[in-house]
């Protein structure tokens, strides 16, 4: 993985000292709130609800478990035990002191990481495959790509007070993992017919209040010139981009008001004059940054470990793990393991300083000293081998962090919602708890398929709720919490967004709701057809009436009846 030289390390080092003496101007009140607020903002530091969170960069989702250990130590020294690890690749703590907050970034330097671009009107936390350079399908490693793009992206002068906050994700992979068609820019990588490295270019997808897929504006990139294009993308949206309405401020909207063929003139013309600039990479620097992500020392396994293979065949909790969690790797004799932050009965993404340590300890045992963080919330362990499944699963089961359901209906992606954030209309995290309670069945899990439940508390969707098979987001009615349902979302090559079904729904109601969508893929499905499959061959009429047909009877914590 990357490591820091001494400039990163000079950087951050200033960055941590400048921050410190602000904190010190706003605790004496040389600093009002209004003052301090943009620069606290800057070093990914929120006010929620209840305190403090601070959002924690984690490039590309690539963590050693050194860092992952200093997780575990901000968790247990400096919150309420646990953190919380996001759609973004980054993890955050909840409960965070603001005195204590120039002593966490100085912690963090020192394992090379920092909350620089967590938040702001800037370019984000860069996101890639969780399985990148391990993936049997993939094309090449987006890794160096990504960390170039971090490297010019980070304090870029020109770029720090863009119209609205700005992501890019990278897959380097035939299969998107990286769900490239809901960002601002969306990079894939392609080979032309001669055989040369590219990449496809997408502009304009994102979710919250206007949900809208990605744009192709160019079909192939030579590689060379990845930056110098991005940076004419955003200098056409810095100049034009609303700053007068925060709500129609992102690029997508500058995309769809200028028609995908201006803005790709305007574009196309601002990189004439930059494309065989400074920003133009060369071999020597892609190959520089490369060096960084060197495969590990592999040993010459065969392709299948017996031991394994009979283990499977006799123990089905193993076999279960083995069919949700454990994923193919392009090393005979290896494999990626997903670890599950999705027990039932703890918030989706969160982990506790334990549970940090001890993922930690399981990088170091079984995957080179290396953790990856998905965009749905779960950590990777991805260079694991076959031979050590088996020793791997008990660790991780004795841990809670080996639920066989990556994929199924309680993987759910959650927000942290009206529990913590101030900008949710509506909670998260119980509604995800009670789906979770009501469905704790892994059989029935196993039985239904494949199925993705996003929950967002509010439009701005940080739960990725459009792009759910099943999304559920939050909204205000009244002054009371209510739930909208969308059934037909997707990520991956062939995104959608999902489509509402009809009227919201209250909290006690969600379970019920859920399960009456279910029982109306179980009626419709072909044989091992997925719910997304299915819900894009009969459409949502189907799910609307039988959902809508009869009352929802709930019970109350009183045990009196009511029906919707």
């Amino acid at each position: 993985m990357y490591r820091y030289d001494q400039y990163d390390h000079q950087i951050v080092k200033e960055r941590v000292a400048q921050y410190a003496d602000q904190v010190r101007r706003r605790l004496s009140d040389e600093l009002a709130e209004d003052e301090f607020r943009p620069l606290r903002l800057q070093n990914g530091l929120y006010y929620q609800r209840h305190a403090y969170m601070l959002r924690i960069a984690v490039p590309y989702g690539l963590l050693s478990s050194k860092q992952m250990r200093m997780f575990a130590h901000i968790a247990r020294e400096h919150d309420r035990g646990y953190g919380h690890f996001t759609t973004r690749q980054n993890i955050q703590f909840n409960w965070i002191k603001l005195e204590e907050t120039p002593e966490i970034l100085s912690k963090l330097a020192s394992v090379e990481m920092h909350a620089i671009q967590t938040s702001g009107n800037c370019v984000r936390n860069i996101t890639s495959d969780e399985f990148a350079g391990i993936a049997p399908d993939e094309i090449i490693d987006p890794r160096p790509y990504a960390e170039i793009l971090r490297q010019w992206s980070t304090f870029h002068p020109e770029f720090a007070f863009l119209p609205r906050k700005f992501k890019i994700a990278i897959n380097g992979a035939l299969e998107d993992r990286a769900a490239i068609q809901v960002h601002d820019i969306g990079l894939s990588v392609v080979k032309n017919e001669q055989g040369e490295i590219g990449f496809r270019v997408l502009v304009g997808g994102g979710m919250g209040r206007t949900p809208i897929l990605g744009s192709e504006i160019r079909a192939f990139l030579p590689w060379q010139h990845v930056m110098s294009y991005i940076e004419a993308i955003l200098r056409v949206y810095n100049q034009y981009g609303r700053r007068d309405n925060m709500y129609k401020a992102r690029i997508k909207i500058l995309v769809k008001a200028l028609g995908i063929e201006e803005f790709a003139r305007q574009v196309e013309a601002e990189w004439a004059d930059i494309k065989d600039g400074p920003s133009t990479l060369t071999e020597e620097e892609l190959a520089r940054v490369a060096s960084f992500f060197p495969a590990p020392a592999y040993e010459k396994l065969a392709a299948v470990d017996a031991a394994v293979e009979q283990f499977k065949n006799d123990n089905k909790a193993f076999s279960n793990w083995i069919k949700r969690n454990v994923k193919p790797h392009k090393m005979p004799g290896y494999a990626a393991v997903v670890l599950s932050l999705k027990k039932t009965g703890v918030p989706p993404g969160d982990a506790t300083a334990e549970q940090l340590d001890f993922a930690a300890e399981l990088a170091d045992r079984y995957s080179f000293g290396e953790l990856r963080v998905t965009h749905e919330q779960n950590l990777v362990l991805s260079d694991v081998k076959q031979s050590d499944l088996i020793r791997l699963w008990e660790d991780a089961k004795a841990h809670g962090m080996a639920t066989p359901n990556i994929g199924l209906l309680t993987d759910m992606i959650c927000c942290p919602g009206g529990d913590f954030c101030a900008l949710a209309n509506a909670k998260s995290i119980p509604i995800a708890a009670d789906i979770a309670e009501r469905f704790d069945n892994l059989d029935f899990q196993h039985d239904i398929g494949e199925i993705e439940l996003n929950i967002s508390g509010c439009i701005n969707s940080c739960g990725h709720h459009h792009v759910g098979h099943i999304g559920i987001l939050g909204v205000d009615k009244d002054g009371s919490e209510w739930y909208q349902v969308s059934v037909g979302g997707a990520q991956g090559n062939n995104s959608s967004i999902g489509k509402i079904i009809g009227p919201s729904f209250s909290a006690h109601q969600m379970p019920e709701v859920i399960d009456r969508i279910l029982q109306v893929y179980l009626r419709e499905r072909n044989e091992d057809e997925r719910f997304i499959d299915t819900a894009r061959r009969i459409g949502v009429a189907p799910f609307k009436e039988f959902v809508y047909a009869t009352p929802i009877k709930i019970e109350h914590k009183t045990g009196e009846d009511a029906y919707a």
